[in-house]
Protein backbone atom coordinates (compact mmCIF):
# COMPACT_ATOMS: atom_id res chain seq x y z
CA UNK A 1 0.00 0.00 0.00
CA UNK A 2 1.36 3.70 -1.04
CA UNK A 3 1.25 7.12 1.01
CA UNK A 4 2.02 10.30 0.19
CA UNK A 5 4.28 12.37 2.14
CA UNK A 6 4.14 16.07 2.38
CA UNK A 7 6.47 18.78 4.15
CA UNK A 8 6.96 22.56 3.67
CA UNK A 9 10.34 24.31 3.78
CA UNK A 10 10.70 27.32 4.29
CA UNK A 11 14.34 28.00 2.47
CA UNK A 12 14.39 26.44 -1.61
CA UNK A 13 17.53 25.28 -1.11
CA UNK A 14 16.63 22.48 1.83
CA UNK A 15 13.92 22.00 -0.50
CA UNK A 16 15.92 21.17 -3.17
CA UNK A 17 18.31 19.00 -0.66
CA UNK A 18 15.64 16.71 0.00
CA UNK A 19 14.76 16.21 -3.33
CA UNK A 20 17.98 15.08 -4.41
CA UNK A 21 18.58 12.59 -1.24
CA UNK A 22 15.21 10.99 -1.95
CA UNK A 23 16.65 10.42 -5.18
CA UNK A 24 19.63 9.19 -4.19
CA UNK A 25 17.96 6.77 -1.77
CA UNK A 26 16.43 5.25 -4.75
CA UNK A 27 13.03 6.38 -5.05
CA UNK A 28 11.49 7.41 -8.63
CA UNK A 29 11.95 11.29 -9.47
CA UNK A 30 8.14 10.49 -11.12
CA UNK A 31 7.12 9.52 -7.15
CA UNK A 32 8.49 13.33 -5.93
CA UNK A 33 6.95 16.41 -6.59
CA UNK A 34 8.05 20.09 -5.57
CA UNK A 35 6.22 23.07 -5.96
CA UNK A 36 8.15 26.51 -4.98
CA UNK A 37 6.83 29.79 -4.52
CA UNK A 38 8.56 32.02 -7.77
CA UNK A 39 7.54 35.28 -6.53
CA UNK A 40 10.76 36.57 -5.97
CA UNK A 41 11.95 34.86 -9.89
CA UNK A 42 14.89 33.32 -8.19
CA UNK A 43 14.52 29.68 -8.80
CA UNK A 44 16.30 28.92 -12.11
CA UNK A 45 12.93 29.89 -14.47
CA UNK A 46 14.09 33.31 -15.79
CA UNK A 47 13.17 35.32 -13.51
CA UNK A 48 9.73 37.02 -14.11
CA UNK A 49 9.96 36.72 -18.00
CA UNK A 50 6.99 35.97 -18.54
CA UNK A 51 4.37 36.74 -16.12
CA UNK A 52 2.33 39.50 -15.95
CA UNK A 53 1.68 41.99 -12.82
CA UNK A 54 -1.50 39.51 -12.33
CA UNK A 55 0.78 36.92 -11.40
CA UNK A 56 -0.32 34.92 -14.85
CA UNK A 57 2.12 33.09 -17.07
CA UNK A 58 2.44 34.75 -19.89
CA UNK A 59 5.26 32.79 -21.74
CA UNK A 60 4.42 29.51 -22.75
CA UNK A 61 7.04 26.59 -21.42
CA UNK A 62 6.62 22.91 -22.29
CA UNK A 63 3.89 20.10 -20.45
CA UNK A 64 7.43 18.24 -20.36
CA UNK A 65 9.34 20.92 -19.03
CA UNK A 66 6.62 21.91 -16.66
CA UNK A 67 6.05 18.91 -15.06
CA UNK A 68 8.25 16.10 -15.43
CA UNK A 69 11.50 15.68 -15.17
CA UNK A 70 15.07 14.11 -17.45
CA UNK A 71 17.62 13.82 -15.60
CA UNK A 72 16.18 14.00 -12.30
CA UNK A 73 12.92 16.00 -11.11
CA UNK A 74 15.12 19.09 -10.15
CA UNK A 75 15.81 19.57 -14.08
CA UNK A 76 12.31 19.69 -15.02
CA UNK A 77 11.21 22.61 -13.28
CA UNK A 78 8.91 25.06 -15.38
CA UNK A 79 7.19 27.99 -14.61
CA UNK A 80 3.12 28.37 -14.46
CA UNK A 81 0.55 29.99 -11.88
CA UNK A 82 -1.99 28.14 -9.40
CA UNK A 83 -4.69 30.10 -8.15
CA UNK A 84 -3.98 31.68 -5.43
CA UNK A 85 -0.42 31.39 -5.19
CA UNK A 86 0.77 33.57 -8.36
CA UNK A 87 4.03 32.77 -9.99
CA UNK A 88 5.66 29.00 -9.01
CA UNK A 89 7.81 26.31 -10.62
CA UNK A 90 7.04 22.89 -9.99
CA UNK A 91 7.90 19.39 -11.38
CA UNK A 92 6.20 16.18 -10.64
CA UNK A 93 2.95 14.48 -10.27
CA UNK A 94 1.27 16.81 -7.65
CA UNK A 95 1.78 19.72 -9.88
CA UNK A 96 0.46 17.83 -13.00
CA UNK A 97 -2.83 17.01 -11.01
CA UNK A 98 -3.11 20.52 -9.46
CA UNK A 99 -2.56 21.94 -12.95
CA UNK A 100 -5.28 19.76 -14.47
CA UNK A 101 -3.12 17.33 -15.48
CA UNK A 102 -1.12 20.15 -17.61
CA UNK A 103 -4.40 19.85 -20.38
CA UNK A 104 -4.17 23.96 -21.31
CA UNK A 105 -2.73 25.15 -18.41
CA UNK A 106 1.17 25.58 -19.30
CA UNK A 107 1.52 29.19 -20.16
CA UNK A 108 -1.24 30.64 -18.07
CA UNK A 109 -3.30 29.85 -14.58
CA UNK A 110 -3.77 26.58 -13.73
CA UNK A 111 -7.22 25.31 -14.05
CA UNK A 112 -6.68 22.66 -11.15
CA UNK A 113 -5.69 23.56 -7.40
CA UNK A 114 -3.39 22.81 -4.99
CA UNK A 115 -5.57 22.01 -1.94
CA UNK A 116 -7.80 19.34 -4.33
CA UNK A 117 -4.37 18.01 -5.54
CA UNK A 118 -3.53 17.81 -1.77
CA UNK A 119 -6.79 16.10 -0.64
CA UNK A 120 -6.41 13.66 -3.58
CA UNK A 121 -3.21 12.60 -2.46
CA UNK A 122 -4.79 11.72 1.10
CA UNK A 123 -4.31 14.53 3.20
CA UNK A 124 -6.35 15.76 5.24
CA UNK A 125 -8.68 18.94 4.49
CA UNK A 126 -6.54 20.78 7.01
CA UNK A 127 -3.61 19.90 5.86
CA UNK A 128 -4.15 20.88 2.37
CA UNK A 129 -4.94 24.46 3.29
CA UNK A 130 -2.40 24.81 5.70
CA UNK A 131 0.65 23.81 2.88
CA UNK A 132 -0.90 25.64 0.36
CA UNK A 133 -0.71 28.27 2.62
CA UNK A 134 2.99 27.67 3.03
CA UNK A 135 3.60 27.94 -0.89
CA UNK A 136 1.50 31.07 -1.37
CA UNK A 137 3.64 32.55 1.46
CA UNK A 138 6.95 31.85 -0.34
CA UNK A 139 7.66 28.14 1.16
CA UNK A 140 8.50 25.23 -1.08
CA UNK A 141 6.29 21.86 -1.01
CA UNK A 142 7.87 18.30 -1.65
CA UNK A 143 5.83 15.41 -2.04
CA UNK A 144 6.94 11.87 -2.22
CA UNK A 145 4.52 8.58 -2.95
CA UNK A 146 6.26 5.33 -1.43
CA UNK A 147 4.28 2.24 -0.42
CA UNK A 148 4.39 1.46 3.56
CA UNK A 149 7.99 -0.14 3.73
CA UNK A 150 10.08 2.87 2.28
CA UNK A 151 7.81 5.94 4.31
CA UNK A 152 10.06 5.62 7.43
CA UNK A 153 13.29 6.51 5.46
CA UNK A 154 11.48 9.05 3.19
CA UNK A 155 10.06 10.59 6.43
CA UNK A 156 13.40 10.77 7.80
CA UNK A 157 15.07 12.52 4.74
CA UNK A 158 12.25 15.29 4.77
CA UNK A 159 12.61 15.47 8.56
CA UNK A 160 15.93 16.29 8.56
CA UNK A 161 16.33 18.82 5.92
CA UNK A 162 14.70 21.63 8.23
CA UNK A 163 11.08 20.84 6.57
CA UNK A 164 8.01 21.85 8.55
CA UNK A 165 4.57 19.71 9.13
CA UNK A 166 1.09 21.16 8.39
CA UNK A 167 0.74 20.83 12.25
CA UNK A 168 3.03 22.91 13.55
CA UNK A 169 2.73 25.74 10.44
CA UNK A 170 -1.12 25.61 11.08
CA UNK A 171 -0.78 26.38 14.26
CA UNK A 172 1.72 29.43 13.66
CA UNK A 173 -0.89 30.54 11.37
CA UNK A 174 -3.74 30.23 13.37
CA UNK A 175 -2.25 32.24 16.26
CA UNK A 176 -2.20 35.02 13.38
CA UNK A 177 -5.76 34.92 12.86
CA UNK A 178 -5.35 32.70 9.29
CA UNK A 179 -8.73 30.18 9.07
CA UNK A 180 -7.94 28.88 5.51
CA UNK A 181 -6.19 28.80 2.29
CA UNK A 182 -8.01 31.36 -0.14
CA UNK A 183 -7.60 30.84 -3.85
CA UNK A 184 -9.03 34.21 -4.61
CA UNK A 185 -6.44 35.93 -2.78
CA UNK A 186 -4.00 38.05 -4.02
CA UNK A 187 -0.78 36.71 -4.28
CA UNK A 188 1.62 37.70 -2.00
CA UNK A 189 4.22 40.41 -2.96
CA UNK A 190 8.64 40.11 -2.77
CA UNK A 191 7.79 42.30 0.44
CA UNK A 192 5.45 40.08 2.07
CA UNK A 193 7.03 36.82 1.72
CA UNK A 194 10.38 38.33 3.05
CA UNK A 195 8.29 39.24 6.03
CA UNK A 196 6.78 36.18 6.15
CA UNK A 197 10.02 34.29 5.85
CA UNK A 198 11.77 35.59 8.52
CA UNK A 199 8.98 35.37 11.08
CA UNK A 200 8.79 31.97 10.99
CA UNK A 201 12.14 31.08 10.45
CA UNK A 202 12.29 32.91 14.04
CA UNK A 203 9.45 30.51 15.45
CA UNK A 204 9.74 27.46 13.65
CA UNK A 205 11.26 24.79 15.82
CA UNK A 206 12.50 20.92 14.53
Amino acid sequence: MSKTITRLFDDYADASTAVRDLEASGISHDDISIVANNTHGAHGVDDHDGVNDDGDVTRGVSTGAALGGVGGLLAGLGLLAIPGLGPIVAAGWLAATAAGAGIGAIGGAATGGIVGALKNAGHSDEEAHVYSEGVRRGGTLVSVRVDDARAPDAQAILDRNRSVTAEARGAAYRQDGWTQFDADAEAYTPEQVARDREQYRVTKTF
